[in-house]
């Protein structure tokens, strides 16, 4: 075993998580210096935290919440009672971690001094509970190799996060792939190995939650490109475009729709069904590309929620417009019940 595990902590973060909070907390147990950070819960989170021996920051409810606050608050607190940690793992309160990922991880990051963030696969505890919980499985998966960025579960170098300030507190969304683009630009590399790391519960039950999930990615990537300016990733940039687009060719397709039922001549009905039919024709594409491992049913699924989220993060990008044009601050966009 690589020696610097003995060097590692661990920081979890967490919001009213429960159960989920428990089995998190366990699964790291005795790996690792452990530090919880909660964000207002109600459940007893604190007291359960402090039950099994980890140490405990509450943060200031009078400041608002992000996750990116939460994180930098953990790391302080750990490198204020071990100043000597190498390495951070940073953990969801709702994710297990698998009890062989800290050291593949580690080994990974001996293998290669720049790298400043090791990520592996995050898995759905149960994906074959509805569609919604079998799309985020989706999402998770990323091909092992270099990365631009990483998801809220990843191993840190210290010296790195150190180097670039750690995460940028006003973020409410989009906070890890933000700091991913500052440690690349700064020489160091984000690498995905692919190895199991963490078992998350996205205990997602109704549309809403994967509307009101969606509407932050699209704050969020609204929010990084707004902040980077023409530095900003191009992958933020193509999503952005992808989500305005099809929202734009969805909304047209219902007025689209009508006037081909009470328009006069085919050209103009053609015109009038093109949104729709591009529509269609995309949807068809999307669930195609997933039958193989979905099945045609859960190939459709997926891709009807695909197009549900463009139009939720187009919402996010124009809520993201207006809140700066007021000059108002972000509030947390929560999707869980």
């Amino acid at each position: 075993m690589y020696k610097s595990l003995a060097r590692i902590g661990i920081v979890i973060i967490g919001r009213n998580e429960g159960e989920r909070l428990e089995a998190c907390l366990r699964s790291v147990a005795g790996q690792g210096a452990a530090v919880y950070v909660d964000s207002g819960s109600t459940d007893g989170s604190v007291a359960l935290a402090r039950s099994l021996g980890v140490a405990v920051v509450e943060l200031d409810t009078d400041v608002p919440f992000t996750a990116a606050r939460a994180r930098n608050a953990g790391l302080a607190r750990l490198l204020r009672d071990h100043p000597e940690a190498e390495f951070v793992q940073m953990v969801d309160g709702d994710c297990a971690v698998h009890p062989e990922w800290l050291s593949t991880a580690i080994a990974d990051m001996a293998d290669d001094p720049r790298r400043a963030v090791v990520f592996g696969r995050r898995r759905e505890r149960d994906p074959g509970r509805n569609a919604y919980h079998r799309a985020i499985d989706d999402e998770w998966s990323v091909p092992a190799g270099p990365a631009s960025a990483c998801g809220g579960d990843a191993l840190f170098r210290v010296a790195a996060l150190r180097e670039v300030g750690g995460y940028n507190d006003a973020l409410i969304a989009g906070e890890e792939p933000e700091m991913c683009l500052r440690l690349r630009a700064r020489g160091w590399r984000v690498w995905s190995n692919g190895a199991e790391m963490t078992a998350h519960d996205v205990a997602m039950t109704h549309l809403r939650q994967w509307w009101h999930r969606a509407r932050r990615t699209g704050f969020g990537i609204a929010a990084l490109i707004a902040l980077h300016g023409k530095d900003a990733d191009r992958s933020w940039m193509r999503l952005q475009q992808s989500a305005l687009l099809w929202s734009s060719l969805m909304l047209l397709a219902i007025p689209g729709l009508v006037l081909s039922l009470v328009g006069t001549g085919a050209p103009l009905r053609l015109l009038a069904l093109a949104p729709a039919l591009a529509v269609a024709a995309q949807v068809v594409r999307l669930a195609r590309s997933k039958a193989a491992a979905m099945g045609w049913r859960g190939g459709a699924q997926w891709a009807l929620l695909i197009m549900i989220a463009k139009l939720a993060q187009a919402r996010g990008w124009l809520q993201h417009r207006v809140q700066q044009r007021r000059g108002t601050r972000a509030t947390l966009i929560e999707y869980k019940a």
